[in-house]
């Protein structure tokens, strides 16, 4: 199977040699790409200097643009399946062999690596998990489907829905609604437990001042991808 690890970055200068690093020592059947989001660091000079497999963005389009061009991607170059590994070193790539064994075995069209089953390695910040908590509850709701770790950036996909998410992916802050565009489609998501680190260096685009703002939007995002019709 063809493989592909996305690496969403923008301003990871400090942490994607260490990244890239960590993929080749324990995801070695996996290709990846970086999808520079317009980073105003050295993050274009750094994946030029290194060699690294990189796609430079000519305008910053968020978290959202910026894995659906890893998507594309996936898409022009025949991918099987696809992973989302953040540019920040939180993700560990150890966990990936996995996660594609278990995509296969059970079928899933979706595998999301949970920090909240066996609650190991770093739990994000108090308000964060309150959060966290707040939209499994919405998304069960929706969906009568528990997801225990629905901001997940630490996704994996199979070949159905890399097509899906290269035409239709979320803008900004995609993982909830994303995972209710999956399962409002009928189709299986599977999590496994892993452990994540924190952020390795660099700034976390979601400030407290931006929190709110999160709150709500993703809200009226899963509401509204709740009731569509496909």
């Amino acid at each position: 199977m063809k493989k592909l690890i996305i690496i969403p970055a923008y301003n990871e200068a400090k942490n994607l040699e260490n990244v890239v690093k960590n993929i080749k020592e324990n995801a070695p059947s996996f290709d990846y790409v970086i999808i520079n989001d317009c980073s105003t660091d050295q993050t274009k000079e750094l994946c030029a200097q290194k060699g690294f497999n990189v796609v430079n963005l000519p305008v910053n389009l968020g978290i959202g643009g910026a894995v659906q061009t890893g998507y594309v991607y996936g898409v022009e170059n025949d991918y099987d399946l696809a992973v989302q590994v953040d540019g920040d070193g939180q993700h560990d790539p150890a966990f990936l062999e996995k996660m594609s064994v278990v995509l296969q075995e059970e079928k899933a069209e979706m595998v999301i690596g949970s920090r909240f089953i066996d609650n190991q390695g770093f739990q994000s910040t108090g308000m964060r998990r309150m959060g966290i908590k707040y939209f499994s509850g919405l998304i069960y709701l929706l969906t009568k489907k528990r997801v225990t770790d629905p901001t997940s950036g630490l996704r994996m996909i199979n070949k159905d829905i890399i097509r899906l998410f290269s035409k239709d992916y979320p803008k900004d802050y995609p993982e909830p609604e994303s995972i209710v565009a999956v399962l409002r489609r009928n189709k299986k998501i599977v999590e496994i437990p892993v452990e994540m680190k924190e952020r390795q260096g660099g700034v976390s685009s979601i400030s407290p001042k931006k929190s709110v703002y999160y709150m709500i939007k993703v809200s009226l995002a899963i509401l509204i991808e709740g009731i569509r019709k496909y």
